[in-house]
């Protein structure tokens, strides 16, 4: 039977028959945790293309972006992420434009993107072209020249003196992290609850938005998401994606969450100090249970990543078409951050202008054939519309194989996370095969 080897760069991923790998297959155990949100119908095989509206265009404005709208679907995107469109505070600003999460006002757009009417033309013309658009919400804080930091002081989180403070938490290394240009909201009062709903809602009807992405998850109060998203589903049904990574979010708010704990092995291999052992020990000991059915946002890079910590060159060097490919094969749903497709070599500035160059889209080819495969391969769908997973056995440990199934739909992939040359053996194959370094092999069958 004929197989193909898939290499980076390349015009799209070709999927040919081929025998199963060596037998030895890896069963995951399932979980038994509910996830019990309705998907809408439209997530099962989709993609999410994050957009830095900003630094997207040298306009950065929406009728910029919308006008490369045809090249997203030919490039197979499914869903649309905006960063933040709404006005950004003017006091104690960030730089000279500011934080997109610095929101003056939840129920406006910043007139620097546009307007309400060009949002809308570009949502409609989205959908037309079968895409559907997200906006990230900001809900734990606000600019400090919000209305309602005037209007309704007690909606903030206070110090002893009954004043309104900047946002300081304790971070991931004990130390004390303050975002100066916001103040945070205390969700104690229920009234902050409704007005807050109502604002999301008002984007769901009367732009044709089809969900949110919510920034700092976590930092809000699960019973708050729980609460709002029956209210936007009677809208319409619309897809929420969680700035978390905990399985409960997952029971009534929630059809996605990051997968912070994959990226972080990959950028690990990125750099040579984790490899297929360490993949095998994220299938087969996940440090959470989630529901088969509870979507996993998989990514190598996003505005957080880029902006803080580096383009895919600075975090995974040769090993970046490699991630990328997990990215899309292993469980989850897979996003692209804005320029990924253009071989984007820099870190893009938060606060100031920094336009992405747009002079080769080299890698547009790539990530096309990986939407077109997942999108053609059922086994490769979003939660339980997808296979089931076996880790497998190519008679070499530095080798990460495995299979998705979902009916007659196979689909295998196997992986070199190293830099050396590797040898492997399929079931049926007289003699061992050879990959090379940093490149995969897809193999499907029907």
């Amino acid at each position: 039977m004929k197989r193909l080897a898939t290499l980076l760069p390349l015009a799209a991923l070709i999927c040919t028959l081929g025998a199963p790998l060596h037998a030895g297959a890896q069963k995951i155990a399932p979980t038994t945790v509910v996830a019990s949100v309705k998907h809408p119908a439209w997530t099962r095989s989709a993609n999410i293309y994050e957009v830095n509206l900003r630094q997207y265009s040298k306009e950065g404005t929406l009728n910029a972006f919308a006008a490369t709208l045809p090249r997203l679907k030919q490039m197979g995107v499914d869903v649309i992420w905006l960063m933040p469109i709404h006005p950004i505070g003017e006091k104690n600003r960030k730089g000279a434009l500011g934080s997109y999460y610095a929101v003056k006002d939840y129920q406006a757009v910043n007139p620097e993107f546009g307007s309400m009417d060009d949002l809308r033309r570009m949502v409609k013309q989205a959908h037309g072209l079968g895409m559907h658009v997200i906006l990230d919400w900001v809900a734990h804080h606000t600019a400090w020249d919000h209305p309602w930091t005037g209007e309704h002081a007690d909606w903030y989180k206070q110090n002893d003196k009954g004043e309104i403070h900047a946002v300081s938490f304790k971070n991931d290394s004990g130390g004390t992290e303050e975002w100066a240009d916001v103040v945070g909201l205390d969700y104690g009062n229920k009234a902050l609850w409704t007005a807050m709903t109502e604002a999301m809602a008002y984007w769901v009807r009367e732009a044709g938005i089809d969900g949110f992405r919510a920034d700092a998850t976590g930092m809000v109060p699960a019973e708050f998401w729980d609460q709002a998203r029956p209210k936007l589903d009677k809208i319409k049904p619309v897809f929420m994606l969680a700035e978390a990574d905990h399985p409960g979010l997952h029971e009534r708010a929630f059809d996605a969450s990051y997968d912070w704990r994959l990226n972080g092995i990959m950028r690990k291999i990125g750099k040579g100090q984790a490899g297929a052992a360490e993949l095998k020990a994220y299938v087969a000991n996940p440090a959470q249970r989630y529901a088969r059915d509870a979507y996993r946002l998989q990514f190598t890079n996003n505005h957080d990543i880029n902006s803080w910590q580096g383009a895919d060159k600075d975090l995974y060097g040769p090993a970046a078409g490699a991630m990328a490919v997990l990215s899309y094969t292993l469980p989850g749903m897979p996003l692209v951050y804005n320029g990924q497709e253009a071989k984007l070599e820099k870190k893009l500035a938060f606060f100031e202008k920094d336009t992405i160059d747009w002079k080769t889209t080299e890698l547009e080819g790539f990530y096309a054939g990986l939407n077109q495969l997942k999108k053609q391969n059922p086994a490769l769908w979003n939660g339980k519309a997808g296979g089931t997973m076996q880790v497998l056995d190519v008679i070499n440990e530095q080798l990460f194989a495995f299979r998705r199934q979902q009916g007659k739909n196979t689909v295998q992939v196997i992986v070199n996370p190293t830099g050396v040359l590797q040898k492997y053996k399929l079931a049926g194959d007289e003699g061992q095969a050879v990959i090379k370094p940093w490149r995969w092999r897809i193999i499907v069958s029907e």
